[in-house]
């Protein structure tokens, strides 16, 4: 097996090594040279990277790669393109048929849907589709996500709906669970956390009940405590399970970034990326028509 083709190997760790490679730069050179430009990297962290072992994933890691651009003579986005998006942090989990959940163990989320009241949720997530979705998300001074406000209009596929769950991943267990606050047409029911895995379950209820083909728009933020606030690893995400008509995504920074972009993957297409201007309020929106099944998102430096 060449050195490419190696098991559990990325196109980000093949262009890594290959780039450090013809750089005639050692890793200890690699670390003097981020260390010079006041970014500190192992040099095991380096070496897991360009071997696939690990990939970045951490703010401060991140930066590190657009550093890496520029100490290996690479072009800006060369390196920072081929990671895929980070876990997602803060924004609300998918509800998954139970063998496709990855951002957490599945006996977690059933143990947790039980405890809200919900037991048989997974099965009933077809019965509202959601039509158009809007998630702004407010970035505080130190990088950490402060809120996020969704804004999403509903579809009944079945009589007598009244009610949606939300299941939010907190970003990992040190990160404690925010503040559920209902703004429009929906108040807070039934709210269960799990602390160990970083979960909270939340019913939002319509204010009045809906049937098939009828439609429903509710509105919510998710406020975190803070400073400091819990990481968001510089991009924000969703995943869709089934497509969306409309899916608008902003994002509100305390302090403007040096670079945004958003950027789509839709089965095994590959990833698409756009770069995006700041605008005169300090923050970028991108949009998605008749998206899905996919990821769609914003990332920054």
């Amino acid at each position: 097996m060449s050195n490419s083709e190696r098991a559990g190997d990325s196109a980000f760790a093949r262009v890594l090594r290959s780039s450090i490679a013809r750089s005639g730069l050692s890793l200890d050179r690699v670390q003097a040279r981020l260390l010079a430009k006041g970014i500190p990297v192992s040099v095991t962290a380096l070496s897991y990277w360009q071997s696939g072992k690990r990939q970045p994933e951490r703010r401060s890691s991140i930066s590190a790669v657009a550093a890496l651009e520029d100490v290996l003579a690479l072009r800006p986005g060369e390196l920072l393109g081929l990671l895929p998006p980070p876990k997602p942090r803060g924004a609300p989990a998918r509800r998954r048929p139970p063998s496709d959940t990855v951002n957490f163990p599945m006996e977690a989320l059933l143990a947790l849907l039980e405890r809200v009241g919900a037991p048989y949720a997974l099965e009933q997530q077809h019965r509202l589709n959601p039509i158009t979705v809007h998630d702004r998300c407010e970035v505080a001074e130190d990088g950490g996500q402060r809120s996020t406000t969704a804004r999403t209009v509903f579809q009944a596929t079945a009589d007598a709906q009244d009610r949606w769950l939300l299941v939010y991943d907190h970003g990992g267990a040190d990160a404690g669970p925010p503040y559920l606050q209902a703004l429009r047409n929906c108040t807070a029911g039934r709210v269960e956390v799990d602390t160990e895995h970083g979960l909270t379950a939340a019913e939002l209820l319509f204010d009045r009940s809906i049937d098939r083909g009828e439609t429903q728009l509710i509105e919510y933020t998710l406020a975190n405590g803070g400073p400091p606030y819990p990481e968001c690893r510089n991009t924000y995400y969703r995943e869709f399970r089934r497509p969306v008509r409309e899916y608008l995504l902003e994002i509100r920074f305390h302090t403007p970034p040096r670079q945004c972009w958003q950027y789509s993957r839709a089965g095994e297409d590959p990833e698409q990326r756009r770069d995006l201007k700041l605008d005169a309020t300090g923050g970028v929106h991108a949009i998605a028509l008749d998206f899905g099944p996919g990821v769609f998102g914003i990332s920054w430096l």
